[in-house]
């Protein structure tokens, strides 16, 4: 009988502190799918409930809002701020456009490449506030000359007869009688083409700047949760760092840039890549030469290159280097100068490059200042990314109590709290891994994602053209990701073998 009363407590806890957790994970996810308080402040939302209703202690629920991923973001943040300090992604974004020049298909590709390789570091939110200012200065300056380029797509200028200022024959000088455009008289754009050039160049920005995230560990949130988790569920498994998830993930950015590409190209401006891509510098439009001119104006404006630039760019290519050569996986890194291993992460390097930024002078001021640091540290991501981490603790303790509590009492196997990955005993990284990056793929709606929120707030394109383009976007993405899963992916991470690393994973280190 005291045996049967046992169980029964044994079940009613087990019961409410699943219970509790389940009506936690609900009340946070409601404020955060509602928007009725900040997404921040909803993130908070298991720092109170938690230790009120007995899942987790006050001081556990503390730590999960203050990771090493943490002090790796506040390092690149460092690093982002010295970038915007001294418009060097200004001078990085024009300098492509001008290599891509002022056609339409070649300038939406220019400001692709830009985009993510700036979104390979900083945050897609902040790649895509810094980028849509430039590219709205070019969409303006389109739209002004709109109305006076009459002849938009057949009138071409020959740039080597404006410098002869004639042709070879006199009798070919005679001028075509002109034809009137058509002019949209309801629309802020002069012509439908116009429109589309916006929209396609407005949402390339923010799909750019989702592919540059998946890159690196660093590029986005949802890449940072990952790491985190998995490191501390399987901290014996030293597969997963800033080298190996490079190699990775760069094919896969590189092939959906390009297939996104093609996509929004196809969407908006047509299949006639032989009109809009032309690299002949012979004929150009007059608007062409108007958008190249202001273009290469704004570019002079940022005069020659100054020494804060190359000291952040020397700090931006040793961060990476560093970052990369730690532990690659596939060689020895520095990490084996010394004698304690594991003590130093990514965000060792991020934290100690980003602290010397505050020290290196330029020449009489520091390089940033904390006022630089706090105006681009996204605090309310770090109580997010806290937040998610805190729901996931309080989850995997009360799912782990009614088998451990079983085990103790009757001898039974925990083996009911393991994944799915590691019951079917198949290399956790294949689920994981896709489901990481498909998860940020949200680029449907505005309200998907940050980077969809800023592009959508200029008014150049509707939710219906999100919706469009968007879901061919989400098709392009898991395609390319179940491509890199089943080829490159599966000699890189072993994805074919059940590692051992996974076979008693750290499982009650929280409790």
């Amino acid at each position: 009988m005291r045996d049967g009363q046992s169980f029964l407590l044994c079940d009613w806890y087990c019961v409410f502190s699943e219970s509790s957790c389940a009506y936690v994970l609900i009340v946070t996810a409601v404020y955060w799918v509602s928007e009725a308080v900040p997404l921040g402040a909803a993130a908070l939302v298991p720092a109170f409930l938690y230790p009120l209703f007995g899942v987790l202690k006050s001081s556990e629920v503390a730590s999960e809002y203050f990771k090493d991923t943490t002090l790796l973001l506040m390092g690149v943040i460092c690093l982002a701020a010295s970038i915007e300090k001294w418009n060097l992604h200004k001078r990085i974004a024009l300098r492509m456009v001008m290599i891509a020049g002022a056609k339409p298909g070649m300038l939406v590709l220019g400001f692709m490449c830009c985009t993510v390789f700036l979104s390979m570091w900083l945050s897609n939110t902040s790649t895509t506030a810094m980028v849509m200012p430039i590219a709205e200065a070019v969409l303006q300056q389109l739209i002004c000359t709109g109305i006076a380029d009459s002849l938009e797509d057949s009138l071409t200028v020959d740039t080597q007869d404006e410098e002869s200022g004639q042709s070879e024959h006199p009798s070919q000088n005679i001028p075509a009688p002109p034809r009137k455009p058509k002019i949209r008289r309801d629309s802020l754009y002069p012509t439908n083409r116009d429109h589309m050039i916006c929209k396609c160049l407005s949402l390339s920005i923010t799909y750019a700047a989702t592919i540059g995230g998946l890159i690196t560990i660093t590029g986005t949130s949802t890449n940072l949760i990952f790491a985190e988790q998995f490191n501390n569920r399987y901290p014996e498994a030293k597969v997963i760092n800033f080298g190996t998830w490079f190699i990775f993930s760069l094919p896969i950015a590189l092939i959906m840039l390009m297939l996104t590409w093609i996509w929004l190209h196809f969407l908006f401006l047509g299949c006639n890549f032989r009109e809009t891509c032309s690299l002949s510098k012979k004929r150009k439009t007059r608007r062409e030469i108007l958008s190249e001119k202001r273009i290469h104006e704004e570019y002079q404006k940022l005069g020659p290159i100054s020494y804060p630039e190359v000291v952040t760019g020397i700090f931006f290519v040793l961060m990476t280097v560093l970052w990369f050569t730690r532990e690659p996986g596939f060689v020895h890194g520095w990490t084996l100068l010394f004698e304690k291993k594991g003590y130093r992460t990514d965000a060792t390097v991020s934290v100690l490059l980003g602290f010397l930024l505050f020290l290196i002078p330029d020449p009489l001021a520091p390089m940033i200042t904390w006022k630089d640091f706090q105006r681009l540290m996204p605090w309310e991501i770090v109580i997010l990314v806290g937040g998610g981490y805190a729901l996931a603790a309080g989850c995997k303790v009360s799912i782990q109590i009614r088998p451990i509590i079983r085990n103790i009492m009757i001898f039974e196997t925990p083996n009911s709290h393991w994944p799915i990955s590691e019951t079917l005993h198949i290399n956790p990284l294949h689920t994981l891994i896709p489901a990481t990056m498909c998860v940020s793929f949200g680029v449907m709606l505005p309200v998907g994602n940050p980077p969809n929120a800023i592009v959508f707030s200029y008014g150049h394109v509707q939710i219906s053209d999100m919706v469009k383009a968007g879901f061919g976007v989400n098709l392009i993405g898991v395609f390319v990701v179940m491509l890199a899963i089943m080829t490159w992916g599966e000699p890189l991470f072993h994805l074919s073998e059940f590692p051992t690393w996974a076979l008693m994973p750290n499982v009650t280190g929280s409790l």
